[in-house]
């Protein structure tokens, strides 16, 4: 497998953007407390969702019709245009019923949902058109850039005194400000679209829109049922769990994001090899660092929640039960992009409209009956459930091998890294009294680590481990080989 400059690019901006929502995020939660941070995430999930009313899945159509057409700024107008409509139909209702929205999340906060809404609608719009016209080289540094400008924009109104309308103001600000140079880098030209470039992306949306609800189900559905059930403050510590989940999902994210584009070429040109090829490849990385993040967590879960504030701690356990559900979704989530790549957003459709309607019912019961655990369990549960039917579908089309022998070793690597952690905190706790006060620098030395043995142990028993890691070295590494 070779990823190449594009996908190297965006592994390390997700990295530095990841690293800088990391170190922001702990000065907001020591600051402010689990509570507000919860009220934030409760915020932003709402926006989320109603995010998914007005963009019925263009994003995807426009990513996908703008990479294989020469019409591109045509179809950018047409989604452009639907996407103006409905945000503006969302927007008039949530102000309309702003008491009841306030109500639910705790704290007045309806004109920032707005706001945040609009924002995010030009964002996504600027992302799609990136990468559509495959400049995800570029998307994805902006991407860093948004990070940044959303938490120094966000540290500073809440050192000013602001707490949680500065979080909110402070990330639609550094949210508008990356769009607008990510708008300079398209420069779309004028166009007037017609109708069929509006049908052409109703005849993608009207089954990749599920799509777009899968990812938001995934990401916000257990923080909405949350929402309903358990205090802001248990919602706050869910939501962190989750943050650190997902960062561990920055490499499958940059395989999906950098292989559409040319998933979608190759199928369109009749390259069936290279389709069941990059499938194969996406889904031997899709782990590789979620399989040694559920060992990690499982031995250091506790310490690395701890950093974000003691009454961070209980939410070590949700933490390595997201890992479990993140890496079944990632893997899913290889699958059912193949599926879209290959121009069949009906078969994805199908598999989200399980994997949504196991995680709503699942979620609503379990939290219901057992309180905020129940939403992690209900996550991964939902997760497997759809691994299962994407698999179905997708290889039924694709005929790509599953890789179990270097998922196999990915594990093995990660157990041998487990046990010398769990050895290193042990003798660490044991001999050394200042680790409490210091609790965050031994977690950075445990986490460096595992690192070390896992991607040693890996590169030491998989070839094709150290043939991918020497294919995309800028210089050669003699030991790796090419």
């Amino acid at each position: 497998m070779r990823l190449g400059q594009t996908s190297i690019v965006y592994l390390f901006s997700k990295i530095a953007g990841s690293l800088i929502g990391f170190l922001a995020t702990i000065y907001f939660t020591r600051t402010l407390g689990e509570e507000v941070y919860g009220f934030y995430a409760i915020t932003l999930a709402l926006v989320s969702w109603l995010g998914i009313v007005k963009s019925i899945g263009f994003g995807q159509a426009i990513v996908k019709r703008m990479s294989e057409s020469e019409e591109s700024d045509a179809y950018l107008a047409a989604g452009t245009a639907v996407k103006a409509v409905l945000t503006a139909l969302v927007g008039l209702g949530v102000i309309l019923f702003r008491d009841q929205v306030n109500a639910y999340v705790g704290r007045p906060v309806a004109e920032f949902v707005v706001l945040l809404l609009v924002v995010s609608i030009f964002s996504g719009l600027v992302n799609s058109a990136l990468k559509g016209s495959h400049r995800v080289h570029i998307y994805a540094p902006l991407g860093t850039g948004k990070q940044a400008a959303r938490n120094l924009a966000m540290v500073a109104l809440v050192f000013i005194g602001w707490e949680l309308s500065g979080m909110l103001l402070g990330y639609a600000i550094g949210t508008g400000v990356i769009a607008v140079i990510g708008f300079a880098y398209v420069r779309p030209s004028l166009a007037i679209p017609r109708w069929r470039h509006v049908r052409g992306l109703f005849d993608f949306a009207k089954y990749s829109w599920l799509g777009s609800m899968r990812k938001k189900v995934f990401s916000d559905m257990d923080i909405i049922v949350l929402g309903l059930f358990v205090p802001a403050g248990l919602t706050g510590v869910y939501a962190i769990a989750y943050t650190l989940g997902k960062f561990l999902d920055i490499f499958g994210s940059a395989i999906r994001t950098t292989l559409f584009p040319e998933l979608s070429k190759r199928s369109a040109a009749g390259d069936d090899e290279m389709v069941r090829t990059l499938t194969n490849d996406a889904i031997t990385y899709a782990g590789l660092f979620l399989i040694p993040g559920i060992v990690g967590s499982a031995v250091i879960g506790d310490r690395l929640m701890r950093i974000y504030g003691d009454g961070f701690a209980i939410g070590a356990q949700v933490l390595t039960i997201l890992l479990v559900g993140i890496l079944a979704y990632s893997y899913n989530k290889q699958l059912l992009n193949t599926l879209n790549g290959i121009d069949r957003p009906d078969l994805a459709f199908r598999a989200n409209a399980v994997f949504i309607g196991a995680n709503l019912v699942l979620n609503i019961a379990l939290v219901y009956t057992i309180g905020w655990i129940g939403a992690a369990i209900a996550t991964a549960t939902s997760a497997g459930i759809g691994l299962v039917v994407g698999y179905r579908y997708a290889s039924t089309h694709v005929a790509f091998a599953v890789p179990y022998g270097e998922m196999g070793r990915q594990w093995i690597a990660a157990l041998c890294m487990g046990v010398i952690v769990y050895v290193a905190r042990e003798l660490g706790e044991a001999n050394f009294g200042w680790i409490d006060a210091y609790n965050a620098v031994f977690v950075v030395g445990l986490v460096g680590l595992g690192a070390a043995v896992y991607f040693t142990l890996l590169l030491g028993i998989s070839a094709r481990f150290r043939t991918t890691v020497a294919d995309n070295l800028p210089f050669e590494v003699p030991l790796l080989g090419r």
